[in-house]
């Protein structure tokens, strides 16, 4: 990683490469996203027509139907899917110098650079460009979503007259006609081009620019406006043909002066807004209120409490700080504001996985914001809870008789996996979805949350295993399921299946114990929830089967694991990694080979399920069948590797996962960050490092330093109050920043932490 300034808060690169593959990563990496809307970093100015581009602009949650066709029209397979559209294009700015247009690609770019300021909350570009007339040029872009105004995206658009005196000009265009990306080849994007947006009204009030658009299939609408200033008088012109809207700014500019265009855009749909043109009008309007200094501002007054609140430094790695901080800075760009929306696995950075809600929220990124920011966990509960009826009706599509089934990728709740054998067989997201809910309750400990919402979920969950599982010789078994690994698919007794339906089962016992303590057991009352069915909940909980074979001492993946034959990696060629897309997908399932973490994931999630000597054995053995071609994976070997005290393997998992995007390690981020994998670099410090677990006993840490660093301190909330985690060579120092005194567990002995707490010589370096 090259050009990286000191501060963990900007990440820049100079020199920028203009061939077409690092213009596409860099669209990703400098997107500009608010958890509502998110735009993609291209040229304001475009690029050569030969030129790839994946230009997009985004609105969490707003989505069309697409057909999805089956081979074979078997019963309850999807035949439809959602997608997230692209809804405008309003990034197109055209300079001209004197009538010279400014590019990339012509004259002579004598600097250049691109930035990410993390503290300010915007991106941007730097040149300094010489035109094929000799006009010398400083030219300034910075862009911002607001996190205040979810609404409201900006581009302030510099030129300073470096030589010469003339004319300047903006051609600002604003366009409704878009399309999604598509790419045949790749399976993690779209296959084909459909055609999502149809035009409903396009519009000129005075100087500013309305675009209504209306979804083919979903009857979903979203309003672009678009208002262009300029900081100098001058002239003005639009013109608007069909739904392609654009204004000329023009005004004289001397040498030594500067002259700005700010372009204002607001997004507003008819998920969240009653009449979006109306609203549209409105939210301009509110934007227009403020000058855009005060909006950068507020910006930043945001970041300071985010920051604040998440704090977590590493001391001695420059390199691995920025990219930490860049993946905590993706996660908040990410994550729904709103119970209308969760978190992509792309995030609003791209078209991957078409902007589909997976597992990867409740598992990787929730705990994220459930230890810093537990408001925005509350959201993404509230959303799950939003498409619980949606989850009952996939249920009974799957031929359940109760209980709900949450789809394996969705946006409104409907499934959306076309290959249900590594989709919606992996029932295990209803025991992820469970387990959001109870980390968010351990955290907080809000338990009317939990009774107008969470509990309703842990019980429908739980009655869904239930009707999915049955006792054989006195053990409750969970067959034909797919866990976490996609290369295992549809198998008997998956272990972390198993596992995940055992902890769900058992906060439903709890979580009914709870409510009916506190006189609120509404919940279960509005679903029929019996306490007969409470009792059944914990026999099968007692009664759950795990899979253990004695010979090994492991917890084999599934019943059938060990049964087959080992794959042959020494003779694997290095080119046909990932495996998935070069060998057929029964080729695979017939081998001991796991894409990712899984029983290793369950000995990190569920570890008191199983003794350490069980878990160390069965990491040794995944260790060597695991070909981590799932980004969810290395983060999650790391934390076991701590765990287990193996040091060196536990930093190397950490690095691959921290820099998977900043470096472009799986060669796939022009089609979005890896969202998931980012809550798991969190993950690998906090709950790796820093040992951290959060039970119903309490909180638990058990740090350890790597021997790259000098030193880290993290920060999390617990039940309101904020303490910090300091390690160095020297010692572990708690710190209660604000709250009420706690009681914390370090390596197993309880302290009193009412203000600070040294702990010395116990960070063992790593």
């Amino acid at each position: 990683m090259k050009n990286i300034q000191s501060s963990q808060f900007i990440y820049e690169k100079k020199d920028i490469c203009l061939d077409n593959a690092s213009l596409m990563l860099e669209e990703t990496v400098f997107h500009t996203a608010n958890g509502y809307l998110g735009v993609r970093a291209c040229l304001e100015e475009g690029y050569p027509s030969d030129y790839d581009s994946i230009r997009g602009s985004y609105i969490n949650g707003f989505y069309d139907f697409a057909e999805m066709k089956q081979a074979e029209k078997l019963c309850g397979l999807c035949e439809e899917k959602q997608t997230m559209l692209n809804v405008a294009d309003s990034q197109g700015i055209q300079l001209l110098l004197d009538g010279e247009a400014f590019s990339m690609f012509q004259g002579t770019v004598e600097e250049s650079r691109r930035y990410l300021d993390m503290a300010a909350g915007v991106s941007g570009r730097q040149v300094i460009w010489r035109s094929p007339a000799g006009k010398r040029a400083e030219i300034h872009i910075r862009r911002m979503a607001s996190f205040v105004q979810l609404s409201l995206f900006t581009i302030e658009y510099s030129v300073k007259a470096l030589n010469f005196n003339g004319n300047v000009s903006f051609l600002s265009t604003h366009l409704g006609d878009v399309k999604n990306y598509c790419n045949p080849n790749d399976p993690r994007v779209a296959g084909e081009s459909f055609e999502h947006l149809l035009p409903v009204s396009a519009e000129f009030v005075e100087d500013v620019s309305f675009l209504v658009t209306r979804t083919s299939k979903s009857d979903l609408t979203v309003c672009t406006a678009v208002k262009n200033i300029l900081s100098k008088k001058g002239s003005v012109s639009t013109s608007l043909e069909g739904h392609r809207a654009a204004a000329m700014l023009a005004a004289p500019i001397a040498e030594g002066e500067t002259v700005t265009l700010v372009k204002y855009t607001v997004f507003a749909d008819s998920i969240r807004y009653r009449g979006c043109r109306t609203a549209a009008a409105r939210e301009l309007k509110k934007a227009l209120e403020l000058p855009l200094e005060e909006h950068y501002a507020a910006q930043r007054h945001y970041l300071d409490i985010f920051w604040d609140q998440s704090s977590l430094e590493i001391e001695g790695d420059d390199e691995l700080a920025i990219a930490t901080r860049y993946n905590m800075y993706q996660l908040l760009q990410s994550v729904g504001k709103d119970e209308h929306s969760n978190i992509a696995a792309k995030g609003l950075s791209g078209e991957g996985y078409e902007g589909h809600y997976f597992w990867d929220t409740e598992m990787y990124m929730q705990p994220f914001f459930t230890l810093t920011n537990p408001a925005l966990s509350k959201n993404l509960v509230a959303y799950r809870y939003s498409i619980l009826e949606a989850a009952r009706e996939n249920a009974r599509i799957l031929g359940h008789t109760k209980g709900a089934l949450y789809p394996w990728r969705t946006i409104m709740g409907k499934e959306c996996s076309g290959y249900f054998p590594s989709g919606s067989a992996q029932y295990h997201i209803n025991g992820d979805i469970a387990y959001s809910v109870v980390a968010y309750y351990l955290a907080t400990k809000d338990l009317a949350f939990i009774a107008e919402k969470g509990a309703e979920i842990v019980f429908e969950t739980a009655r869904l295993w239930m009707d999915a599982g049955n006792y054989c010789h006195g053990k409750f078994h969970i067959n034909a399921v797919t866990g976490p690994d996609e290369y295992t698919c549809i198998v008997n007794n998956n272990y972390f299946t198993n596992a995940s339906a055992q902890y769900n089962l058992h906060w439903a016992v709890r979580f009914y114990q709870l409510l009916k303590e506190a006189g609120t057991l509404e919940a279960a009352e509005r679903i029929g929830l019996t306490q007969e069915e409470v009792a059944q909940f914990a026999q099968a909980e007692q009664q759950m089967y795990l899979p253990y074979d004695e010979e090994l001492g492991i917890n084999p993946q599934d019943d059938s694991f060990l049964q087959k034959a080992m794959w042959d990696f020494e003779h694997t060629p290095k080119d046909h990694y990932p495996l998935l897309l070069y060998y057929h997908p029964l080729y695979i399932y017939r081998f001991q080979v796991c894409k990712q973490a899984d029983t290793v994931l369950a000995h990190f999630i569920y570890e008191d399920a199983q003794d350490i000597e069980t878990i160390r054995r069965s990491f040794a053995y995944y260790e060597k069948v695991t070909t981590h071609d799932s980004s969810l994976s290395t983060c999650i070997f790391s934390i076991v590797a701590s765990k287990l005290g193996l040091t060196e393997k536990a930093y190397a998992y950490f690095g691959d996962s921290a820099k998977l995007d900043l470096f472009n390690l799986h060669h796939n981020t022009k089609d979005g960050i890896h969202t998931a994998n980012m809550g798991g670099n969190y993950m690998s410090i906090v709950y790796g490092f820093g040992g951290f677990r959060l039970k119903e006993s309490g909180i638990w840490f058990s740090p350890t330093l790597p021997s790259q660093w000098k030193g880290y301190r993290f920060k999390i909330l617990y039940e309101g109050s904020q303490i910090q985690v300091a390690v160095s060579e020297k010692e572990t120092i708690f710190t209660l920043v604000k709250g009420e005194p706690k009681t914390i567990h370090v390596y197993g002995e309880a302290y009193e932490l009412a203000s600070t707490l040294a702990i010395p010589g116990k960070a063992v370096t790593i």
